[in-house]
């Protein structure tokens, strides 16, 4: 089994990546504090994406935090031409399990320097801003990201978990390349924010591509058409994002070389006009 590679996405108009991707969230330990509880297995997990042909990782500084980074460092040759590692920095991560925006711009420019450390590379791919923070203007952290692009720190600015007036506000500051919001097949609230992103050539990453299991009204309809593909209701939720929109990059995560397998797999189910009807209506 290997990568439907017909189908991909030019990241800031240069950085062609297959539109299925991996996150790598999960490759930390529980709550996503501390490292996993087999290292060499989250190894494992990395080496057999790259060997199936996932080519776009996505991580933060906040998953460990710094262990995501530090593994993907360790398994992959980031600083590949046929690769693109992504990472996000402005969240804190405690041991409550707590997610904390600190957009500060001083820290942002910090984060950048560690992130770049623990993958191994003196060029970030893609650069995300993981969250606004309420208590700094969001143009000031936008313009700290904006500075490393120019300093040649980063490649690629991104934003994370924005309004489409964020958006909007950032672009007029900097070239964004990526928005990575929540989004899936039973949570479309950032339809909006998508639609802005294919208006634009923006990629738009959706996080939670899966709803943590949770498909919500959707699930009969979706378990209805897997029958019909023998698919996993999980690969035709993959599916239906890919063909909802061109601009679309699900980062499905697992600690699993299984699951991986099975999420790639969704890149080759084909659903009929009627199939993706009714998961869309």
């Amino acid at each position: 089994m290997v990568y439907n590679e017909s189908d991909t996405f030019d990241i800031g108009g240069e950085l062609t990546v297959n539109r299925l991707g991996y996150g790598a969230m999960r490759l930390t330990g529980e709550d996503i504090v501390g490292p996993p509880a087999d290292e060499d297995a989250a190894r494992d997990v990395l080496a057999r994406a790259d060997e199936i042909g996932v080519d776009f990782v996505d991580t933060a500084d906040s998953y460990g935090p710094g262990v995501s980074e530090r593994l993907i460092g360790e398994a992959l040759n980031v600083d590949r031409d046929d690769l693109v590692v992504a990472t996000k920095g402005g969240l804190l991560r405690n041991t409550d399990g707590d997610w904390l925006p600190h957009g500060d711009p001083d820290y942002l420019r910090n984060a950048v320097l560690c992130s770049r450390d623990r993958l191994g590379t003196d060029r970030i791919d893609l650069y995300q801003l993981h969250r606004p923070d309420p208590d700094v203007a969001f143009e000031e952290s936008v313009a700290a990201l904006a500075e490393c692009k120019d300093e040649g720190l980063i490649d690629h600015v991104g934003l994370s978990n924005v309004t489409v007036e964020q958006l909007e506000t950032a672009e007029e500051m900097v070239e964004i390349a990526t928005v990575q919001n929540e989004y899936n097949v039973a949570n479309r609230e950032d339809e909006a924010v998508l639609e802005a992103c294919e208006q634009k050539g923006v990629g738009f990453v959706p996080w939670f591509p899966l709803g943590a299991g949770d498909l919500g009204e959707k699930r009969s309809v979706v378990e209805d058409v897997a029958h019909a593909h023998d698919a996993t209701p999980y690969q035709i939720a993959l599916a239906w994002l890919l063909a909802h929109s061109d601009v679309t990059l699900p980062i499905p995560g697992t600690s699993s070389v299984d699951h991986l397998e099975q999420n790639v797999a969704a890149s080759t189910i084909e659903l009929t006009t009627d199939e993706y009807n009714r998961l869309t209506e």
